[in-house]
Order: structure tokens, then sequence, then C-alpha cells
């Protein structure tokens, strides 16, 4: 199992050293797990200037030391992105390198967090229409290795929206599709929407099919775990989903490669560590 989406104490909303992530990982069953901490450039986001590079592959290194004999351990980053901000996201990726990088759309036209307060006098659509536009400009920059939650703003929608439904969206993520595929870019399929509100993985089934009937296969696994309790929760119930929907295989991207890894290789070990 590959965890490529978990948090550590250089992310600004987690309190959790990487020992106690890797550890947990362990016990889980995990094989492989990036720390992908925030990189924040929105000048209004809390993370603003808290992320400290080097000090994070220092501390990528003394995992390495103590649990690599047991874990795959990963220097990754989960980089926010939007286009007012990515002039700033290009430097930084320019003098900085990762194992493994994540592209993620956290903030709404307006500059603000997509919270439920987003969604006040606005419908789905005019909600989830800029964040989209948003994401497919960070595929078509070609700077990341996978995609944040495809889907994230119904993860944050009020009761007065629970009317979700991706095939509403489905002309406005099929161009994202198209520039995955043209990219090479992968998506995450990220399991912290099956602990939350929406219940479901952001994105769900219907979204990684028409992904497939596009011609995509690219696919990574991520908690986004912010507790070392979630490592690698919901990963095994995620392979299954991903064969149905005609995935059968993730990426792995050790020592700076991209490496398919068959999901049927994987399946003793994820049911047999549940």
């Amino acid at each position: 199992m590959f965890d490529y989406h978990v948090h550590s104490d250089f992310s600004v909303d987690c309190r959790v050293p990487m020992a106690s992530s890797c550890e947990a990982a362990i016990a889980a069953g995990v094989t492989e797990i990036a720390f992908t901490d925030h990189v924040d450039h929105e000048p209004s986001d809390p993370g603003h200037g808290f992320y400290r590079y080097g000090e994070y592959l220092r501390a990528v290194e003394d995992a390495r030391a103590r649990f690599g004999d047991r874990l795959t351990i990963l220097a990754g980053a989960e980089v926010d992105f939007n286009r007012r901000i990515a002039g700033q996201v290009e430097a930084f990726l320019a003098r900085t390198s990762f194992d493994f990088v994540i592209g993620s759309v956290h903030y709404d036209l307006d500059g603000e967090l997509i919270y439920p307060r987003t969604f006040t006098g606005r419908s789905l659509r005019e909600v989830f229409a800029p964040y989209l536009a948003d994401v497919l400009a960070a595929v078509e920059t070609g700077w990341f290795d996978t995609i944040g939650h495809l889907d994230l703003p119904k993860r944050y929608t009020p009761r007065t929206h629970r009317d979700y439904d991706p095939l509403v969206l489905r002309d406005l993520s099929e161009p994202i599709f198209a520039a995955l595929v043209r990219h090479g870019m992968a998506f995450e399929i990220n399991t912290s929407g099956m602990r939350q509100t929406p219940r479901a993985s952001m994105p769900g089934p219907a979204t990684v099919r028409w992904y497939v009937e596009a011609g995509g296969r690219l696919v990574t696994t991520g908690t986004d775990s912010h507790a070392a309790q979630t490592v690698g929760a919901g990963l095994a119930t995620t392979m299954d989903m991903l064969v149905l929907c005609g995935i059968d295989e993730v990426q792995t991207f050790r020592g700076r490669s991209r490496t398919p890894v068959p999901i049927r290789s994987l399946s003793v070990l994820t049911h047999g560590s549940a």
C-alpha cells in the first residue's frame, strides 16, 4: 500500500512528528509513505511562510535512517496552486527538489479557502466552475506529479447543497482528463472523504471511470492524514474501487522515477493487513 499524502508537523495544520506516522504506517501495512507537507503561497493562508524546506529534508533523512529498512519514505510536498500565485509556485519548484509533488487547489476566485461559506448564494456549478478551471490550469503547467482531491468542494458542501452529482459537472471535468492524459500526469484518490463528509473518496468511482474512458490510467493513492491513526485508512477499499473502474495499477515514485505497480500484486498485502 502506498500512502502518498501524509502531513507532519511541517504543515501548519498538523502536530504529528514524522516518526509517529512512520510507526503507524508500518503497523497498517503501508509499504511506502510520502510526507507531503503544505507549501502555501497564498498570502491569506494561515500557513503562508510556515514551510521550512531545509529542516524538512533533514527530518526526512532522520526518518529514513530510523525506519528505512521497513518503510520506503519519500520527500514530497503538497503545493497549493491557483492562477494568482502561479509565479511563486513556479519559482519555488525551480529552487527545490522532491521525490513527489502534489498540486492542489484550495481557494476560490475571491481568494478565500473553500469552506461551507463559499457556497452561500451560489449554486454547486458556480462554486465548482472556477475551482475546476484552476485545477485545469494546474495540470497544464506540467509542474506536478499528481493532482490532489479533484472534487474537493464536495467535502465542504453545507446542508443546502447536499445534492452534489458529479454527472452535472462532467463537461467541466472532461478537459481536465484530456490534459492529464496529454501531460502524462496522475491524479490522486484522496481517501479523507471516506472518514469525513461526504463519506466518499475524492474523487469517487464515477469520475475515475470517466477518466479511464478518456484514456487515463495514472493514479496515486493517499489518505491526506493529519493524524497518525489515519495513515493507510481506506486504501484497501480504494484498490478494489480502482479495479472495478478499470484501473489495474497504481504509480510509485521511488528514486524520482514513476513506476506502475499492478494492483493484484498488492491484494495479499492490503487485505492481509486490514
